[in-house]
C-alpha cells in the first residue's frame, strides 16, 4: 500500500496570503494575455462543476478550473491514486472548442440536452475528445468564449512574451513554499524545470551574483536580474554589436545594410523602416528610426525573422492551370484513427484531415442496416460510420483551411439501392457545392483550381454507355450496369481479411446505379493497361489509382513517361497492403514523377508525414502546390532517375551553421530528466540530393545548447528538394527520443540568421522551442 505524508495544516491567515498571492498572479497572467478584469477569463479561474460525457451510461459531473498560470486546466478526478500532472492539460494542446453537438459523442449520448449548454474540447494529439455539459447557457458561454479568447491571445504574444510567460511559471513552480522568494534549493529544481543541468558550483555562482541583498533568497528585482542572466543570447548580441554605435543602437541605415548584405532581403530600404515600427519597444528607439538588442531579438524570433519565407505563407503560385498540373494534399483510408484493421473510424479524422489542409479524402462504403451506406475498412474490425454523417463533416469542413476544391475519392461496394442513397445524400446535403456539370463547358482539359474553388469532386466508376462524363447525361434510360470493381481492402496482407474474402467470395465486377455514377465529372475511376499511344490520347478524365510498389516500379523504369502521363490525367497513389500497421510510405519518389493525388495515412506522425506537411504548408497551405515547369511541360526529357543537363534549374550549393537552440521541451517529465540534444539535417529529393548531415551531442541542456556547427550540401535539383530539420535527445543504449523536426521546401528557404520554430511529433507548434541558424544559398559553378 502507497503512504502519504500529511502536509502541515496551515492557519487562516496563511490560507488567505497564499489565496491573495494565487489571485494576483492570475491577474499579472490574465494582463499579460491582454485580458485584464475580463469576466469570462474570472469565470474559468474561480471554476465550474461540468457533466464529462463518455457514453450514453457514463456522464458524471466534475470540477474544472483554470489554473492561475492562465496555461493549464484542472479537472477533477476520482480515480485512486491518480497523479496530480494526469489532472492538468494545457491550453495549447487544444485545437478547438466547439459549441453544441458537434462531435461524434455528443451526437450520440447528449441529445436529450440542448445545445447552448454542450461544448466540446478538441485536442491537437490523438487524445480523445473532451465532452461536457454546463448547467446552464451563461456557464457553457463563459467557459467557450473564455478558452477562446486565452488561445487567440496566446497565439498573438510574441516568442519574448511566451518565454516571459513560461519562465515566471516555472520560477512559481520552483516556489515550493510559496513565499516570493528563491533559495538555492528551489533556483536548482527551477533550472531542472527548465530543461538544464547546472552543477552546483555554477548553481551557486548565479545565485551569489544575484543575491544583492546578501538573504539568501532571490526576491522581486533579483529573480528579474536572475531571468536576464538566463534569457541571454551572446550568439546575438555579437550580430547586433557589428552594426550598432556606442550607445547600443542600430540606426535604419545600418538595419538595412544587415538586411541586405546577411538577410539577403531585395526590398531591405522599404523593410527596415517598418520593422523598426513592428518590433521594437523602446519608444526612444522608435522615435529615432532606430532599433535596440530587444527589437532586433524580437525581429529574429518574428515571422519576419523565419526560415520559412512569409510571402509563401499566403497562395502565390499560378492557380489557373488545369488540376493534373498540381501536387494535391491527400489522405488514404481517411476515416481511419489507428491502424487498418481493429482501430476506430471518426468523422473526427476527417474534420482533422481538412483542417490539416487535405484536399482529396478517401470513402469506402458499404452496404449498412435501415437502408443506410456505412464507411469502415472492409473485412476488418475496424468500427463504422454513417455515410451520411462523413459528407456532413467535409461540408462543414472542407473550405475552413482552404478555398480549393476537395476530391471525395470513393470505393463503392454498395449495392444498387444504397448506392441511389449515396447520390441522394451527396446531392442534399452538399448542394451547390458538389460539381454535377463541366466548368465553362469545358470537354478537353481539366479546369484550373481557381474555376473550382468552393466545389466538391466525385472520383468514381462511371458507366461507360453514357457520355463522357465532361459532358452530358447520356443515355438517361440506362439504370445500372456492371463496372470492374476496385477493391483495395482486398489487397491487405492479413490472414482474416484473406479468409474473410474467401468466404464471401468476391467478386470482380459491381454493378453502379445511373444515379451515383452521374456524380463523377472529372475524375472516372479506370484501371490502368499501360502508359496511352500519343496517335490514341485516352480522355483526359480517366485516372487510376497506384499502389506505391506499382506506381515507385514505373518511376523506377519508364521515369519519363511518368512525367508525360500525370501532365494531362490525374494519379492517386496509395499504400501497400502489407501496411496494417498504417504506416507510410515515402512521397518524394512520386512527386518527382509528377503524380498528384499521393495519398498518405494522415493519423500517423513520422518522417513521412513530416516531409508531407513541409511540402504543402507552401503556397498559403492551401493544398494545392505547383508542380516545376519541366514536370509540366509535354515537352520535357527529364527523368529523376537520370539526370542529364536540362532546364532544370541552377545547381546550389546550401551552407548551413547551426547555431543554438532554445527552450526545447522535455522528453521525459520526470524533473531530474535533461536532453541531450543533437540536430540532424536531412535534404531530401531527387536520388542524388539525399543527404544528411548531424551535430554533435550537447549534455544535460535543452534550454539554451550551443552547437556552432558548419555544413554544405550540394543540391542538384532545387525545385523538388525538401530540408528536414531534426532534433533528438541522444541516448546511448537505446534508440533516439524525437524532440522536434521542422521540414520545408528548399526554394522556401530565407537566407542569413533565422529561428527554426519546432513542431511536435504530429506537427503542432511548440510555443517556444527554437533552433537558431544561419543559412547562405549559392549557385554552383
Amino acid at each position: 500500500m502507497q503512504c502519504f505524508r500529511r502536509q502541515p495544516k496551515r492557519s487562516v491567515s496563511e490560507e488567505n496570503i497564499l489565496q491573495e498571492q494565487s489571485r494576483r498572479v492570475a491577474a499579472l497572467n490574465g494582463m499579460r494575455l491582454g485580458l485584464k478584469d475580463d469576466k469570462d477569463l474570472k469565470f474559468l479561474l474561480k471554476g465550474s462543476q461540468l457533466l464529462k460525457v463518455k457514453s450514453g451510461s457514463w456522464r458524471k459531473e466534475r470540477f474544472y478550473k483554470l489554473q492561475e498560470d492562465c496555461k493549464t486546466i484542472w479537472q477533477e478526478s476520482k480515480k485512486m491514486l491518480r497523479s496530480p500532472e494526469s489532472q492538468i492539460f494545457s491550453i495549447e494542446d487544444i485545437r478547438d472548442v466547439r459549441s453544441g453537438h458537434k462531435t461524434e459523442g455528443m451526437e450520440k449520448y447528449a441529445k436529450d440536452v440542448p445545445e447552448y449548454r454542450c461544448f466540446s474540447i478538441i485536442f491537437k494529439d490523438q487524445r480523445k475528445n473532451l465532452d461536457l455539459i454546463a448547467s446552464s447557457e451563461d456557464d457553457a458561454n463563459h467557459w467557450i468564449s473564455g478558452l477562446g479568447k486565452i488561445i487567440a491571445h496566446s497565439n498573438s504574444m510574441n516568442q519574448k512574451q511566451k518565454l516571459q510567460h513560461w519562465i515566471h511559471t516555472c520560477l512559481r513552480k520552483a516556489d515550493k513554499n510559496k513565499d516570493n522568494k528563491m533559495s538555492l534549493k528551489e533556483l536548482k529544481n527551477f533550472l531542472k524545470e527548465v530543461n538544464i543541468e547546472v552543477d552546483d558550483y555554477h548553481a551557486k555562482k548565479i545565485f551569489q551574483h544575484c543575491d544583492k541583498s546578501k538573504t539568501e533568497a532571490l526576491e522581486d528585482d533579483e529573480i528579474e536580474e536572475f531571468y536576464k542572466i538566463l534569457t541571454e543570447r551572446k550568439e546575438i548580441d555579437n550580430i547586433f554589436q557589428k552594426y550598432s554605435d556606442a550607445e547600443g543602437f542600430m540606426s535604419c541605415q545600418n538595419l538595412v545594410r544587415f538586411l541586405y548584405e546577411t538577410q539577403q532581403e531585395e526590398d531591405a530600404v522599404v523593410a527596415a523602416p517598418a520593422l523598426i515600427q513592428r518590433y521594437e519597444p523602446n519608444e526612444r528607439a522608435k522615435r529615432g528610426n532606430a532599433m535596440t538588442k530587444d527589437g532586433f531579438l524580437m525581429y529574429l524570433l518574428s515571422d519576419d525573422g523565419n526560415i520559412f519565407n512569409s510571402s509563401h505563407r499566403k497562395v502565390y503560385q499560378d492557380m489557373t492551370q488545369p488540376l493534373s498540373h498540381y501536387l494535391v494534399s491527400s489522405s488514404h483510408n481517411t476515416y481511419l484513427m489507428e491502424d487498418q484493421l481493429t482501430g476506430p473510424s471518426s468523422t473526427e479524422a476527417y474534420i482533422r484531415a481538412l483542417t490539416k489542409g487535405c484536399r482529396c479524402v478517401e470513402l469506402d462504403c458499404w452496404d449498412g442496416p435501415n437502408s443506410e451506406p456505412v464507411i469502415y475498412h472492409g473485412y476488418t474490425l475496424t468500427s463504422k460510420i454513417l455515410f451520411s454523417d462523413v459528407i456532413k463533416a467535409i461540408k462543414n469542413y472542407a473550405f475552413k483551411t482552404s478555398p480549393y476544391p476537395v476530391i471525395i475519392s470513393l470505393e463503392n461496394h454498395c449495392s444498387v439501392d444504397q448506392q441511389k442513397v449515396m447520390a441522394q445524400h451527396m446531392t442534399t446535403i452538399l448542394q451547390d457545392m458538389l460539381l454535377v456539370a463541366p466548368v465553362d463547358g469545358n470537354k478537353s482539359q481539366f479546369p484550373s483550381p481557381e474555376q473550382l474553388k468552393g466545389k466538391i469532386l466525385v472520383k468514381g466508376k462511371k458507366l461507360s454507355r453514357q457520355e463522357d462524363p465532361a459532358g452530358t447525361n447520356g443515355n438517361n434510360n440506362l439504370e445500372a450496369e456492371d463496372v470492374s470493381d476496385e477493391d483495395e481492402a482486398a489487397e491487405m496482407e492479413d490472414e482474416s481479411v484473406k479468409t474473410e474474402i474467401q468466404q464471401k467470395g468476391k467478386k470482380d465486377t459491381l454493378k453502379l446505379a445511373k444515379e451515383l455514377s452521374d456524380t463523377v465529372v472529372y475524375c472516372k475511376s479506370v484501371h490502368f493497361h499501360g502508359f496511352e499511344d500519343p496517335s490514341h490520347p485516352r480522355p483526359f478524365y480517366e485516372m487510376s489509382s497506384f499502389t506505391e510498389s506499382k506506381a515507385l516500379k514505373l518511376a523506377q523504369e519508364s521515369g519519363t513517361s511518368f512525367i508525360h502521363h500525370n501532365i494531362r490525367h490525374l494519379s492517386r497513389i496509395y499504400p501497400a497492403g502489407w501496411r496494417t500497421d498504417s504506416s507510410n510510405y515515402n512521397p518524394i519518389d512520386l512527386w518527382n514523377v509528377g503524380c498528384q493525388i499521393v495519398a498518405l495515412n494522415f493519423q500517423t506522425a513520422g518522417t513521412e508525414m513530416d516531409v508531407y506537411q513541409g511540402r504543402f504548408q507552401d503556397n498559403g497551405f492551401s493544398g494545392y502546390v505547383l508542380k516545376p515547369e519541366f514536370l509540366r511541360d509535354e515537352q520535357t526529357k527529364f527523368n529523376p532517375k537520370s539526370i542529364t543537363e536540362g532546364t532544370w534549374g541552377t545547381k546550389k550549393k546550401l551552407l548551413l551553421k547551426i547555431i543554438s537552440g532554445q527552450q526545447l521541451p522535455k522528453v521525459n517529465k520526470s524533473k531530474n530528466s535533461i536532453v541531450d540534444p543533437k540536430v540532424t539535417v536531412e535534404i531530401h529529393g531527387v536520388q542524388q540530393d539525399n543527404n544528411k548531415k548531424q551535430t554533435k551531442v550537447i549534455e544535460n541542456n535543452g534550454f539554451n545548447p550551443k552547437w556552432e556547427e558548419e555544413f554544405t550540401f550540394d543540391i542538384e535539383i532545387p525545385a523538388l528538394a525538401l530540408v528536414r530539420f531534426v532534433v533528438e535527445d541522444f541516448d546511448m543504449s537505446t534508440k533516439n527520443d524525437f524532440i522536434g523536426q521542422y521540414t520545408l521546401p528548399f526554394t522556401s528557404l530565407k537566407q542569413g540568421y533565422r529561428h527554426i520554430h519546432l513542431l511536435t511529433k504530429n506537427g503542432d507548434p511548440y510555443s517556444s522551442s527554437t533552433l537558431f541558424v544561419y543559412i547562405n544559398i549559392q549557385d554552383c559553378d
